[in-house]
């Protein structure tokens, strides 16, 4: 299988490249600054925009970890429509690390609707929302969208556990809905190797 991550120098990116290498995992990191990469794999260095289907064609499963600079987080949305495009009547399986706007809280709200517009986090939510939307109504790609919890936390402890839900946000036994971002890792590599939400949205908390 090969395997390529978008993003592999981000907080989540890193992790999940970490974890597909401990697993033999025949993996290519994109990025567009490999002298920050801090592990020897091979690289193709270009911009996620001036990524071509003849490119990403020859991966078994392209992760899509990319996060935009602060302030351009309209990118969430350019950036998985342009992979989603390229990646039409291919293929290449593309796994998104997504966002927990897109999950519901009830049968009919998601988090998106009770964020606050003014608050620090926001843009990055409505945006990676929109940007979700657009993917389940985009025909003939092999798509899988993977929410963390609402608490996505960047140098928590690897548990090696997790648990899966649908895509309704869900809380442990003492009300906390989170995950660290290594036990995420986790969860997306065995994805990868054992296919089991193709074309779906689902989730994981700890």
């Amino acid at each position: 299988m090969k395997l390529a991550i978008i993003g592999a120098t981000g907080n989540a990116g890193s992790l999940i490249l970490q974890e597909a290498l401990a697993r033999d995992l025949a993996v290519t990191a994109i990025v567009r600054h490999p002298e920050k990469l801090t592990v020897d794999v091979p690289v193709l260095v270009k911009d996620l925009f001036d990524l071509t289907k003849e490119e990403l064609a020859s991966f078994d499963v392209v992760i899509d970890a990319f996060r935009p600079p602060l302030g351009q987080e309209e990118l969430h949305q350019t950036s998985l429509k342009h992979l989603s495009t390229i990646l039409q009547g291919t293929d290449t399986r593309l796994i998104v690390v997504g966002g927990a706007s897109s999950l519901f809280i009830d049968e009919t709200h998601r988090m998106i609707d009770f964020s606050d517009p003014k608050a620090d986090y926001y843009p990055t939510a409505y945006n990676m929302y929109q940007a979700f939307l657009k993917l389940k109504t985009t025909d003939n790609v092999n798509w899988t969208y993977l929410s963390p919890a609402a608490n996505f936390v960047p140098n928590g402890e690897r548990t090696g556990k997790y648990q899966l839900s649908d895509d309704h946000l869900q809380k442990n036994a003492a009300g906390a809905s989170e995950i660290s971002m290594a036990d995420y890792a986790i969860a997306i590599i065995d994805e990868v190797v054992e296919p089991q939400h193709l074309n779906q949205h689902y989730s994981v908390f700890n």
